[in-house]
């Protein structure tokens, strides 16, 4: 465990003897000690059971000395196998003792949803293919998970690939209630699911037009579209600016003679949102002010997020969502996340997996 991590945990260890030792004489605040008590209960039984296993450990350790310098090699190998077994659970319980000591995301929370949007940048026409083959996933995961999909506006090439397009998934009765790593995937809503899906997404491999292996990237953002508790769920209309026009791009004469296209700025950010994906302009208009506000309140999270992260980041490092997260190896048939160091292999399997097989769950739990 890191030094700043192991401090905290010991201090809410010793914090939860005392609040117990408070309880049994100082009945007047027993209520309120009974709170920070539940508060502390996980950190403080996640340290105990370390402790326990680290004191068993040391005591099978000495054993096994005392039977090596006695001879007796059977014993000392039964006790360096119970020694390794003990050994293999430590790392999922310092997992768990950071996971609970970590400041908890409201967002998290089962009815919070989430905008994804997913652009195509380095690489051409290789990069938006990538994006449509990110975009195909996401949509197939959020629907085995329960989720409502709906896309807010797409971008489409010629040749079948994504430019931009922005999916609203909205939470639902997900299907899964556990996987493998312990972690329920009920209690997550679509942004908690979905949430570290944010970054620059690397492909390496060869376009049909080619023989050489060439390397692109597509851009993921993930935005909660809710927030709990906060302030900022309204916009005042005063601080938008609302502008119609004639939409652009493929569709027909309606779509170029109407002014249907809708772009919201919110002129404090300047933060802007353009829709020009439905005939109507009240439809474009309510999804481009649904996609302002969702902007504008990540926008504000992220402020609150810098001035209150050096906490996170001194225990689990840092990351922002420019960083390239994930490289895609497709003549190794591997993807690598770089934030957890973990490789896996079968990209098309990640890609077209379950909800709890796929490429998001996947690596999920190795960075929460």
């Amino acid at each position: 465990l890191p030094t700043s991590a192991l401090k905290r945990i010991s201090q809410t260890h010793e914090r939860h003897k005392l609040i117990l030792h408070k309880l049994q004489s100082d009945e007047k605040n027993a209520e309120q000690l009974g709170k920070e008590l539940s508060s502390l209960s996980q950190v403080a039984s996640l340290y105990g059971n370390l402790l326990s296993l680290n004191e068993e450990i040391t005591s099978l350790i000495e054993l096994a000395f005392d039977a090596a310098e006695s001879k007796d090699h059977r014993f000392a190998e039964e006790c360096e196998e119970e020694i390794a077994a003990l050994q293999s659970k430590i790392p999922s319980i310092e997992e768990s003792l950071i996971d609970s000591i970590l400041p908890k995301d409201e967002n998290d929370a089962p009815v919070v949803g989430c905008l994804i949007e997913i652009r195509s940048a380095s690489g051409g026409d290789e990069s938006s293919l990538f994006a449509n083959t990110l975009f195909d996933s996401y949509s197939r995961t959020a629907k085995l998970m329960g989720f409502s999909v709906e896309i807010m506006d797409l971008n489409e090439t010629e040749i079948g690939g994504v430019r931009e397009v922005i999916l609203s998934v909205t939470s639902g009765n997900g299907g899964y209630n556990s996987d493998s790593s312990g972690l329920d995937i009920k209690q997550f809503g679509p942004y908690g699911y979905f949430k570290y899906e944010s970054g620059v997404h690397r492909v390496q491999r060869v376009p049909v037009n080619d023989v050489r292996i060439q390397t692109s990237t597509a851009s993921v953002a993930v935005l909660p579209q809710s927030s709990v508790n906060s302030q900022n769920s309204a916009i005042p209309p005063s601080d938008l600016k609302i502008e119609v026009m004639r939409s652009s791009g493929a569709g027909g004469q309606h779509v170029n003679t109407t002014e249907s296209a809708v772009r919201i700025t919110h002129i404090p950010t300047k933060i802007s949102a353009s829709i020009q994906d439905e005939r109507s302009q009240h439809k474009n208009k309510a999804k481009a002010m649904k996609l302002i506000e969702t902007r504008v309140l990540a926008f504000y999270k992220e402020e609150e997020d810098r001035a209150l992260g050096e906490t996170k980041r001194g225990l689990m490092g840092g990351g922002t969502r420019s960083e390239r997260i994930r490289t895609y190896n497709y003549p190794q048939d591997r993807i690598s996340d770089h934030r957890c160091k973990q490789t896996m292999h079968g990209i098309d399997s990640l890609l077209m997996g379950s909800a709890e097989t796929g490429l998001v769950w996947t690596f999920a739990p190795h960075l929460r």
